[in-house]
């Protein structure tokens, strides 16, 4: 549909600002006037008060009213999720992550690919389809079929899989099935090392793709370390530490189903290997029962503390106890991964909580890499609200 086709939605005088500025959303207070009949997921035309093009998004009730497609005054179709799909293939490629030994990598990252609520994994020849928006879910068969078309990308099964991603109010009941396509294998390999993928009913899209670079730097610390990795959900932080030559290795979940999956990606990269051992148990009770110096290598990753800002409070005391428990029980000379995938935790405030933690134990602390989300889970730079993840690697004394 051109844009001359669509319904427009008229800002308040002075609100353009920020779409000029490229920011990706319209908030629903920066609205003046909305078109009848106009149906949520639609797309639409935005124009300043004084009757400018700003560009084309999509309609959705609630605080962002429009998630931006377009800065210009452009049709959205079939070519321009092509267009969109092959340019973040192409950045994919350039950065080294499509190889024989890595098929495994996020593909796109909504707003850090110019394709605002929407997500898309690649697990081999698996492409995890999620939508966060609305407009997204209608486009999902779209997008299925031209993820199947890029070159040389070898994509012959679209899973979609938004029924817990979508805003409730819309009414949309999405159903996670098979676009095109359907199950083939679930093991993917990343940097060599193989992983059972659970797309169907695990966490996120199955697999924390974001944390690869970070294990991969885990790994160098590992050799000869006694290794503990709370909220391990499928162990990828094990595996690497085990490829690294720990001394030992154990994994702590309170979902017995994630202890499953860490122990089959032990199995099938370390068949029979002793050193790994797994615990479902809650993280706050296995630390307490550890003894002080049992482990010289920890990591934190737990789950995301605050997902709305209503809930910081009480995220900045749960990471500030966590990190205290680690603090209390690390050998010294100990090195400490820790993170936070809270989107409201700034990296400011994650640092305080894991500052004031490290005074509690009274131990020196010393941080030695500040981590972030790879290079596949780029940021917009006009859209600061994409840096999620925060890490800190700290060395205890």
């Amino acid at each position: 549909m051109s844009s001359s086709q669509l319904k427009t939605i008229i800002l308040k005088r002075g609100k353009e600002e920020s779409l000029l500025r490229f920011h990706p959303w319209v908030f629903s207070g920066a609205i003046a006037s909305l078109p009848d009949g106009l149906e949520e997921g639609e797309t639409v035309r935005v124009e300043a008060s004084d009757g400018r093009c700003l560009g084309t998004g999509h309609y959705e009730i609630g605080s962002i009213a429009v998630r931006m497609l377009e800065n210009t005054d452009s049709a959205i179709d079939g070519n321009f999720y092509a267009s969109r799909l092959r340019h973040a293939w192409d950045l994919r490629r350039r950065l080294g992550l499509i190889r024989p030994d890595n098929s495994t990598f996020r593909l796109v990252h909504g707003e850090g690919d110019f394709l605002p609520g929407c997500v898309v994994d690649i697990y081999g020849d698996t492409a995890v389809l999620q939508a966060h928006s609305p407009g997204m879910h209608y486009a999902r068969q779209t997008i299925a079929e031209e993820l199947t078309r890029l070159p040389d990308a070898g994509i012959k099964n679209v899973y979609y899989k938004s029924e817990t991603t979508l805003p409730f109010k819309a009414r949309l009941d999405p159903v996670n099935d098979y676009i095109i396509g359907g199950y083939n294998t679930n093991i993917a390999i990343e940097n060599g090392l193989k992983f059972n993928i659970d797309w169907l009913k695990g966490q996120k899209t199955g697999f924390f793709v974001d944390q690869r670079d970070n294990r991969s730097l885990l790994q160098k610390y590992s050799a000869g370390a006694r290794v503990l990795n709370m909220f391990c959900y499928t162990g990828g932080f094990s595996v690497y530490s085990m490829r690294g030559g720990a001394e030992l290795v154990h994994s702590v979940d309170s979902s017995a189903k994630a202890i499953t999956l860490t122990d089959a990606n032990i199995e099938l990269n370390f068949p029979g290997d002793t050193r790994h051992k797994s615990f479902a148990e809650d993280a706050f009770k296995y630390l307490a029962k550890v003894e002080k110096g049992a482990y010289d290598l920890i990591i934190l990753d737990p789950p995301a503390f605050a997902k709305h800002r209503s809930a910081i409070r009480n995220a900045m005391i749960g990471y500030r106890r966590l990190n205290a428990a680690a603090f209390e029980k690390i050998a010294p000379g100990g090195v400490l991964f820790t993170f936070s995938c809270s989107q409201a935790i700034s990296k400011e405030q994650f640092r305080l909580a894991v500052f004031t933690a490290a005074a509690m134990s009274g131990r020196r602390v010393r941080i030695l890499h500040q981590l972030t989300q790879p290079a596949d889970h780029p940021v917009n730079i006009y859209h600061p609200e994409g840096e999620y993840l925060k890490g800190l690697v700290l060395y205890v004394e």
